[in-house]
């Protein structure tokens, strides 16, 4: 049952890619998405019934012709990007490719027949999770593209409309990404692991401008990078251990596979953006919103993610696992102070994204039951909390033409479905008892145990994180002038996975206790042989917390009857109470604006200094690998 499951959650997807590539019709994108994304969501909620019990179970797939025919794709994928890195004059591009490509045919060629694999595809509750992250999170992402590019391209009729290619690599790219979630065989792993980074490419260059074809270059450069290390990795792997499957390789001594698992790690920071590769996922932000919210909540920064959590056994108690652990802290701490300095919506939950992927990161460092524990709570809350922020700013941009915190003023009476979403999600980030204060709870708590000195890091980083999400959610509240309500023309198939996401949000949190006994301990108890809990007292606190901010969207219920009263400025108001006199006798209008501070959390001087500093620890990573 296992194996035709997960076949079909790989190919389904390129199946409906292949598909929407002959759609003539604007219409006809609903009729085929549509569909398609229900059948994934309750495919992948199908498959949560077969992760019971928490051990995996291994698949061999038996079939010889898969890998000819995978490598065959990779070829013929090199020869595209190499092609257009040239066109493009990116030599740096154009070196990685051909290396990658002989590297790669050559192992190959000389290593052909002498692995076995006993398995090419697992399932676990880890796998599981990250499948439903990627079949309910991803999905709703791609029903909410079918709305927004319809009124991109309206609006902005100087972007080729390429909407068939684009949901044809939405959907491969859901395809790469239930592989990588599955592949035992690290061989597979790569290939869908490489698929995800031309899609990522494809994707952020979508508009043609000059700034996305050099962005998207700029991604592929450092995801490339980051593929030809997972191929070393496996080669090395091969040829000291005469393995290439995952779970052989976690059960071998540590010392043994510190290298490939240093270079792994190398691959799983540099698609998960972390310094000093985070610069990629920053400028990806060109992209349209759909693209912004896969890279970034559900799809391609997971994947990073995720394989370095699943080396957390590997990295506990090493040198290996403190320097990744010291990397993902440092990402986290620059990230999260640069966010106080944004005032692009977009750039915030970019930077906040590359934050959290950097404590998702410091728990598989550090590899204790705890920091695993909290680390899985991380991967799920982020990324249902981060793909409803995606899609509203995505909105709202399109409603306000303009993405800038500053001109949100007063969203609340402009658009008050849209804001109170927004609300939900930014509380979803910081705000307790939502899934992400929850994790960081956890996180604390492993780090305690871990490295008290780590505490201070994490602990000055979500200071920084409760400033400028308070100051967004301030801004959305604030009431200036008198507004109009503006809500209108925003699609259906915009609103529904809004509309599911915030439930989620909700929900999740809700059902947390329920849902981390049926995802993430029985995974910890496999590992691990022993239960990790947040405890009675702590679930009674969460609980009654969620019931008082269940009552929060009541207040924003009542439209109509609401008295505006008047600022208060010190006794200097003029008129209306929208100006007020200085103290030299002069009229000026009140405005309200938040405090960037860009002299002290500077972009570009704490981006370069984390990049110097994560440089080294990452040299110092890989020298220890190779010992």
């Amino acid at each position: 049952m296992a194996l035709p499951l997960l076949a079909f959650l790989i190919l389904f997807p390129l199946f409906i890619a292949f598909l929407v590539l002959f759609v003539r019709k604007e219409a006809f994108f609903a009729v085929i998405i549509y569909p398609a994304a229900v059948i994934l969501i309750v495919a992948t909620c199908f498959l949560l019934g077969l992760s019971a019990g928490g051990s995996p179970t291994l698949i061999a797939v038996h079939a010889g012709w898969v890998e000819p025919l995978m490598l065959v794709v990779e070829v013929l994928a090199a020869i595209y990007l190499l092609f257009l890195a040239i066109k493009q004059r990116d030599w740096t591009v154009s070196a990685l490719v051909i290396i990658q490509t002989v590297v790669l045919l050559g192992f190959h060629f000389s290593r052909a027949g002498e692995v076995h694999t006993r398995a090419e595809l697992f399932i676990d509750v880890f796998s599981v999770m990250m499948g439903l992250v990627v079949g309910i999170v991803g999905t709703l992402i791609a029903v909410f593209a079918v709305g927004y590019m319809r009124d991109m391209h309206h609006h902005q009729h100087e972007i080729p409309d390429g909407r068939r290619v684009f949901f044809s690599i939405i959907f491969l790219f859901l395809s790469a990404m239930f592989g990588v979630c599955f592949s035992n065989n690290l061989s597979w792993m790569f290939f869908f692991w490489e698929i995800t980074t031309v899609c990522s490419f494809l994707m952020i260059r979508y508009k043609g401008d000059a700034t996305s074809v050099k962005n998207a270059f700029w991604a592929l450069r450092w995801n490339l990078l980051g593929g030809l290390a997972f191929l070393i990795g496996i080669i090395y792997l091969c040829l000291t251990h005469h393995t290439i499957e995952l779970d052989k390789m976690l059960a071998l001594p540590k010392a043994w596979v510190m290298l490939p698992v240093a270079l792994f790690c190398f691959a799983g920071l540099t698609k998960s953006a972390q310094l000093p590769f985070s610069s990629w996922l920053v400028g990806a932000m060109v992209a349209p919103t759909p693209v912004s919210a896969l890279l970034h909540s559900s799809t391609m920064v997971k994947a990073g993610v995720y394989i370095v959590l699943r080396l957390a056994t590997s990295l506990e108690g090493t040198f290996v696992g403190l320097i990744v652990a010291f990397v993902g802290l440092i990402t986290f701490l620059i990230c999260s102070f640069i966010c106080i300095s944004q005032n692009d919506a977009k750039k915030v939950l970019a930077y906040s994204t590359i934050a959290n992927l950097g404590l998702i990161i410091l728990c598989a460092g550090i590899g204790s039951p705890q920091a695993v524990w909290a680390g899985m709570l991380l991967i799920v809350f982020h990324a249902v909390s981060k793909g409803l922020l995606f899609l509203c700013v995505g909105s709202i941009e399109h409603k306000l033409h303009s993405r800038q915190i500053e001109d949100m003023s007063g969203l609340i009476i402009r658009l008050p479905k849209l804001s109170v979403m927004l609300q939900i999600g930014i509380a979803g980030m910081f705000l307790a008892p939502f899934g992400m204060l929850i994790s960081k709870w956890a996180v604390l708590r492993a780090i305690v145990d871990f490295n008290p000195f780590f505490a201070l890091f994490l602990i000055y980083g979500s200071t920084a994180t409760l400033f400028f999400w308070v100051k967004w959610l301030g801004k959305v509240i604030t009431v200036e002038k008198d507004y109009k309500n503006e809500e209108t023309g925003i699609s259906l198939d915009q609103w529904i996975p809004m509309g599911i996401l915030t439930a989620l949000t909700v929900l999740i949190c809700g059902l947390f206790s329920p849902f981390a006994n049926i995802l993430i301990e029985p995974y910890i108890v496999a590992l691990y042989g022993r239960e990790v809990t947040l405890g009675a007292g702590n679930m009674l606190i969460m609980s009654i917390m969620l019931t008082f901010i269940a009552l929060f969207p009541l207040t924003f219920l009542p439209t109509r009857g609401v008295k505006m009263a008047k600022p208060y400025l010190g006794g200097a108001n003029v008129g209306d109470g929208r100006q007020f006199r200085d103290s030299l006798g002069g009229v000026k209008p009140m405005h309200m604006k938040n405090f960037y501070m860009e002299e002290y959390f500077s972009e570009t001087r704490l981006m370069r200094l984390g990049v110097i500093v994560t440089t080294v620890f990452l040299a110092a990573m890989l020298a220890a690998g190779g010992m």
